[in-house]
């Protein structure tokens, strides 16, 4: 780390300052963090006649297919919550903490935190309600298996228990599109499947979250009949590497190459089989390249919680994805994870590029004479300057021919208010005026 600081400090100290002249460009490619399964690549490789397993194989490699046996998961529905319902459109039954059994007849029950009053009388949380020919519901969604209230900080947490290919039945269709090719619905169902085993967190009330936090599962609201198929044709199928369930991160659109995770997370346990593999069928994503994305010296800094920053420089991988952002700000340089700087931004994925356009603000000026106006690109080319004579249309003043280093030294003449900016076929970049008397 030390190493990249001050190699990216001296590229920083080489820059020029940005002003309210400076607008950053961001492109890039892919959504999500690049790592493992490419949705938008799986669901190619399917359409092109690849299978499940060898779609698996591909992008996690040196794991085995094999079989666990069925087992129970608990997913968090609500946590800590003032009141919750738990309804059923047929009788049904509860079991408290004691082991005291009663049975319900259907309808719909409102629990609060401390003693239960109505049909729930005289029960200890926490309380296991067990369906009888109809689903049970929490609010007005319905799930499979049991829903569990549990008292928590004066609070109640509803826990949805059921087995886990109930469970995958309604994140499968959540997580990946329920129209895409079977295969690709497959090593989808695969994926969740082992995704979920390797994240369980045994010492909670709960095994999963119902978000992305784990996996986005939406009970039988979610179901479809071809996902249903795929988690049943793959049935206790796990991806394995040397014994132990593998951690199968997955995505939408890699961009044309997954990441592997020290590209991505720096500070992650490395998994041998999470590398960087080509991922061509990626093209079909909408998101396969995104941007351009304008943004002002302000709003970097704002999203980074830095001071004002002045140029922005970024340490590529060589999978394409960006691990660290390098900040050169009023107090000083600063680093931080490409992550960080993506969440921040809201972009797509760490794999983008930070272009600059900079026009320094001109000196006042009399009408007639000539000012030199002096600059900086990065990153973009075919640049122009563009002038807008007391608020009126945009027009060319002539394109700009860039010195090796980027900065570039201009001379105008206007004869009256004029506004100024650099013009590119991405972006155009922030205005600079020059008053005149």
């Amino acid at each position: 780390m030390r190493r990249l600081i001050l190699i990216l400090g001296a590229a920083l100290a080489c820059v020029a300052p940005a002003s309210a002249g400076t607008t950053f460009v961001i492109d890039g490619r892919g959504w999500g963090h690049g790592i493992g399964m490419s949705q938008y690549g799986a669901k190619g490789y399917a359409e092109s006649g690849w299978s499940h397993g060898r779609i698996l194989a591909h992008y996690y490699r040196g794991t085995k297919l094999t079989s666990v046996p069925p087992r129970q998961v608990r997913v968090l529905l609500a946590e800590l919550q003032g009141r919750v319902t738990v309804s059923s459109a047929k009788p049904f039954r509860v079991v408290d903490a004691a082991g005291k059994k009663r049975a319900l007849p259907a309808g719909r029950l409102v629990l609060a935190p401390g003693a239960q009053k109505g049909r729930l009388k005289g029960l200890r949380l926490p309380l296991r309600f067990e369906p009888g020919a109809a689903p049970l519901r929490h609010g007005e969604n319905a799930y499979r298996g049991a829903l569990l209230v549990h008292g928590e900080r004066g609070k109640l947490t509803v826990v949805n228990r059921l087995p886990l290919d109930r469970y995958l039945r309604g994140v499968v269709p959540w997580e990946m599109p329920n129209d895409w090719h079977p295969e690709a619905l497959k090593a989808q169902a695969v994926v969740a499947r082992s995704y979920a085993l390797a994240t369980l967190k045994p010492g909670k009330l709960f095994d999963l979250y119902a978000d992305v936090r784990s996996q986005v599962y939406g009970g039988i609201r979610a179901e479809a009949t071809s996902t249903n198929l795929a988690v049943g044709a793959t049935a206790g199928k796990v991806l394995t590497y040397r014994g132990a369930v593998a951690t199968t991160f997955y995505h939408s659109t890699s961009g044309g190459r997954t990441a592997p995770i020290a590209d991505v997370w720096p500070r992650a346990n490395p998994l041998p089989y999470l590398v960087a593999v080509p991922d061509p069928h990626d093209r079909a994503s909408k998101h396969h390249t995104w941007g351009p994305f304008t943004f002002t010296p302000g709003q970097i800094a704002k999203a980074v919680g830095a001071p004002a920053v002045k140029d922005v420089l970024v340490d590529r991988r060589p999978s394409g994805r960006v691990s660290h952002v390098a900040l050169k700000t009023s107090s000083g340089n600063r680093t931080v994870l490409a992550q960080d700087f993506r969440s921040g931004l809201g972009l797509r994925s760490t794999w983008f590029n930070v272009r600059v356009l900079h026009l320094t603000h001109p000196q006042r000026a009399l009408s007639g004479r000539t000012i030199t106006l002096t600059g900086f690109v990065r990153g973009l080319g075919n640049v122009r300057l563009e002038q807008q004579v007391n608020g009126g249309t945009w027009t060319p003043v002539r394109k700009l021919a860039l010195r090796p280093d980027g900065r570039f030294t201009t001379a105008v003449s206007p004869k009256r208010t004029t506004s100024y900016r650099l013009w590119t076929p991405q972006a155009a970049g922030a205005t600079v005026t020059v008053k005149l008397p």
